[in-house]
């Protein structure tokens, strides 16, 4: 039998409509059950804490467990894997961090392509960078620092708290625009580094705001400048290195972050919560004492984020051939 042109094609959009049917219900009704949160980093770090705050927020708001969980390793792509590989269906999330942004162009052989295979959802904490020198060096501003740096080519010492890391790229992107040779010396985390810098073994460093802040007022640490795009307002009299080399920007951050093809709906749920979460005193004052700022964005903006940090990143290892330990 042949069917009436018009009843064929309304037949056939009907059809095509089906599959969707259950997939939107589901994303309404999201979520069901617990969800899972998986990070790259050990318990106790600046993005660790900002996620479980989410966590805890986003379990009370959703009835819903939100489990945090830790599995460190390879700079955080095992974590990041984890979710790529996993169901695009709203249960298994990423605390995607600045370091994805750097492994793309520092690793050449891991198994996705964090731009193409990740969604992502919603930010959390932004965490300035500092440059800093130990007290005993003779500058005290950033122009100094160069000028010092190019009298004494590959002499002054700019430590970072590992190979690869948001705080290496940013000291290589400042050496690159201030037009410096300085001495990389990485170190396997923030608190080693910190220890060096203080006791004099290196001279310069690039680090996290909250990791030196205390060091800092009290005296033992010098802070040229910040990272960001305007002054802070816990350090006001601190300028932005952008005030002597104008676009200089280099900052640490996390954001959740999903399978790719997860329903936009989820995404935009869970992105809204968050935001919300985020404007609630508590946890505005707790991203404040772990010396960072609550990361407000949606998600097509903090896609665009990933994809220029990406790009810039990828320039600054390619002209510095950075290559991973």
């Amino acid at each position: 039998m042949k069917l009436p042109r018009r009843q064929f094609l309304r037949l056939a959009a009907c059809a095509a409509a089906l599959p969707t049917v259950p997939r939107i219900a589901r994303a309404q009704a999201y979520p069901t059950r617990p969800v899972r949160i998986v990070i790259g980093f050990p318990a106790g770090g600046a993005a660790d804490i900002a996620t479980r705050l989410i966590g805890q927020a986003l379990s009370g708001r959703f009835g819903q467990p939100f489990i945090v969980e830790n599995r460190p390793g390879a700079a955080s792509n095992l974590a990041t894997e984890v979710v790529v590989r996993a169901p695009a269906d709203g249960y298994t999330l990423l605390t995607a961090t600045t370091n994805n942004t750097i492994n793309g162009s520092l690793y050449e052989k891991l198994n996705f392509n964090f731009v193409r295979d990740i969604t992502m959802v919603a930010g959390i904490i932004s965490s300035p960078l500092v440059l800093e020198v130990h007290p005993s060096l003779p500058v005290s501003s950033v122009p100094e620092l160069i000028a010092y740096a190019k009298a004494k080519p590959g002499q002054i010492s700019l430590a970072s708290y590992g190979v690869g890391t948001t705080s290496h790229v940013a000291g290589e992107l400042f050496k690159m625009m201030a037009g410096i040779n300085m001495l990389h010396v990485p170190y396997r985390g923030s608190a080693p580094m910190i220890t060096d810098l203080l006791g004099g073994q290196v001279q310069a460093a690039v680090d996290n705001l909250p990791a030196s802040i205390e060091h800092i007022k009290a005296g033992k640490l010098r802070a040229l400048a910040v990272a960001t795009v305007t002054r802070l307002e816990s350090l006001p009299e601190i300028p932005t290195v952008a005030e002597f080399l104008p676009g200089f920007e280099a900052r640490a951050w996390a954001a959740i972050a999903a399978p790719k093809n997860t329903p936009t709906q989820i995404v935009d749920k869970l992105n809204s919560e968050v935001n919300d979460a985020l404007r609630d005193t508590r946890i505005r004052g707790r991203v404040a004492e772990l010396g960072g700022t609550v990361f407000s964005v949606s998600p097509s903006d903090l896609g665009r984020i990933v994809f220029g940090e990406t790009e810039k990143w990828g320039k600054v290892i390619r002209a510095a051939n950075i290559k991973p330990e």
